[in-house]
């Protein structure tokens, strides 16, 4: 069975955008927490995508590494990016390219089957589809990065759920400007 592994940037307050999708908040990051998130997807075998992170994500990243003054990081995270097999579930975006599949159907049921097969871990983003996985249990581990900011809205990184899900801390470290990093294992 696949570990299913949700993990943003997120403020304070547990915004991952302030309103309007803003996410300006947390200025460029630091080489160390570019670097956490670089290894973050590179232990990754799959990355599932909501619409809004995947437009997001496809704008820039299958060129990231030919922009002026891109680091030796940023030219390992475009090209591990555009390497990644990558799953995109949206029911209005038509056609998906840079090593992806589209799915217009039940994501739920996508990610179930998906998490029942044998491979290496997966990533998700974006907030929608995440909090649909988080609803149904299918979470294995959240990736926190907290930024020392308060935005008071936005769109959150956790969504309302219906029951408690206990977790285990299994990694933390503060970084340059503030920023504490976090791993929790959902408790089963």
């Amino acid at each position: 069975m696949r570990k299913l592994i949700y993990g943003m940037n997120l403020t304070l307050d547990g915004y991952i955008a302030a309103a309007g999708d803003d996410i300006g908040w947390g200025g460029p990051p630091s080489d160390e927490l570019f670097q956490w998130w670089l290894e973050h997807e590179q232990a990754s075998r799959l990355s599932l995508y909501g619409r809004k992170l995947w437009e997001t994500m496809s704008s820039y990243w299958p060129t990231g590494d030919q922009q002026p003054g891109a680091t030796p990081a940023e030219i390992e995270f475009a090209r591990n990016w555009r390497e990644t097999p990558k799953v995109v579930f949206s029911s209005t975006i038509e056609k998906v390219d840079w090593n992806a599949r589209l799915v217009t159907g039940d994501a739920i049921a996508e990610i179930t089957r998906l998490k029942a097969e044998d491979g290496g871990p997966m990533t998700i983003g974006g907030a929608t589809l995440a909090g649909a996985a988080m609803r149904a249990g299918l979470i294995d581990e959240y990736a926190i990065a907290a930024h020392p900011v308060l935005v008071g809205n936005g769109t959150p990184f956790f969504t309302a759920l219906d029951s408690w899900v206990n977790l285990n801390l299994v990694e933390m470290r503060t970084l340059p400007g503030g920023v504490v990093l976090t791993r929790y294992e959902t408790r089963r």
